[in-house]
């Protein structure tokens, strides 16, 4: 009887460990890049959204804070490429300018060109009213014409939820 009861209190705890990691691996990878691009250390996450608003993860959009001062927000989202999916980081100020952008994770064999600074550099200071098309405003890549497309649209997206959002307040 006392086994099982120690069985499951270890199961138990190893179901509500598991599920805290993946939050914790994401505000690390974005605490690590806002620091470096605020140029702050005592950056802290807060939830922008208690629950799910208009499109948005709770769990993805963060407010960066300094004590009690907001100077800025994180998205951190995921898009598909050829057979898989990429993890990517965007950076705002408070005015909702893209202030950086990173492919935190990419896990094809070819196409991670979509993550090079030069790429990417693109998508810095566009605002919410801002829309990228690609082969037009967004160059394409040999080679990762999924991936490039699939950022693309997600950042159309992301900035197309964020107009709403702000046009709530």
């Amino acid at each position: 009887m006392k086994k099982r009861i120690l069985v499951s209190i270890c199961l138990l705890q190893a179901i509500v460990f598991s599920s805290l990691s993946p939050v914790n691996s994401i505000q690390k990878k974005i605490l690590k890049q806002a620091s470096k691009v605020f140029e702050n250390k005592n950056l802290i996450l807060k939830k922008a959204f208690e629950s799910d608003v208009d499109g948005f993860d709770s769990n993805r959009f963060f407010v960066l804070a300094d004590d009690d001062l907001a100077i800025g927000y994180a998205y951190f989202g995921e898009a598909p490429s050829k057979t898989d999916t990429f993890e990517y980081l965007v950076l705002f100020d408070t005015d909702l300018i893209i202030k950086n952008t990173k492919v935190v994770t990419y896990r094809e064999d070819y196409g991670g060109e979509i993550g090079s600074k030069r790429w990417l550099k693109q998508f810095l200071g566009k605002s919410t009213l801002d829309r990228f098309i690609y082969n037009d405003n967004i160059a394409s890549i040999s080679g990762a014409t999924i991936s490039v497309k699939s950022m693309t649209y997600a950042m159309n997206d992301l900035m197309s939820t964020l107009d709403k959002v702000k046009q709530l307040d």
